[in-house]
């Protein structure tokens, strides 16, 4: 039978979440990978790239592994009450509900990840706490049948570790092969704990805003889904 992958998509999304693990995943044998919106007109990327969706929420199939990528869009998509209904609907019936960098938090606000361990991209992984997860500071979180991966370029680790599921070491190592992804940066420096402190400092500063914006839609998305849990008898 045809797997079937579905990737929500929506403006102000970072492409590459989206587009390593579609490399990926794509690749996969008797895998359809959808990407799904609210509507199939062409989806703006935070960088100005523009994406067709291939079927809605209305129309997606149900689905066997849900992946939520992140970008700045993703606190708009944290209320978006028609995107949160879709994922729960699917994550209800997959095997796997993922997500890559920030759109761990778009999981946490539809109420997919409490008590369960997830991570974020390095700037947004305390705000998991808000929604009911446990922060995990991996590249990639594995808790049951939720798959979360790190920031931006940790969808492809993200991917290859989810392919080895689905089909196997040997199938995901040739994907890897395929694509080349023999990881050699030219600088030391990708993560909190490898940058210079200067740099971190730098760039914690240039995202303060964004940070702070995050944490507030977090706490008051967290504060509504303890609201709506289920009194103890």
């Amino acid at each position: 039978m045809t797997r079937h992958i579905g990737m929500l998509i929506f403006p102000r999304l970072t492409q590459l979440d989206m587009t390593g693990p579609y490399e990926v995943l794509a690749r996969l044998p008797d895998t359809v990978v959808d990407l799904v919106a609210a509507t199939l007109d062409p989806v703006e990327t935070d960088r100005g790239m523009k994406i067709l969706p291939t079927v809605t929420y209305d129309t997606c199939p149900a689905l066997d592994v849900i992946m939520v990528p992140g970008g700045p869009g993703q606190q708009g998509l944290m209320e978006d009450e028609a995107a949160l209904s879709f994922l729960r609907r699917q994550a209800a019936t997959a095997t796997f509900v993922t997500s890559v960098c920030t759109g761990s938090l778009v999981l946490g606000a539809a109420g997919l990840l409490q008590g369960k361990h997830a991570t974020s991209h390095w700037a947004a992984v305390e705000h998991l706490a808000a929604l009911g997860a446990i922060p995990t500071r991996e590249k990639v979180v594995i808790d049951g049948n939720v798959i979360t991966g790190a920031g931006v370029t940790s969808g492809i680790d993200f991917a290859l570790l989810l392919a080895a599921i689905l089909d196997g070491e040997d199938v995901a190592r040739e994907i890897q092969l395929q694509i080349e992804y023999d990881p050699s940066p030219p600088f030391d420096g990708g993560s909190p704990k490898t940058a210079k402190p200067e740099t971190l400092a730098a760039l914690q500063t240039k995202l303060a805003k964004m940070n702070e914006e995050r944490r507030v839609v977090a706490a008051r998305v967290g504060a509504k889904l303890r609201l709506a849990e289920p009194s103890e008898a």
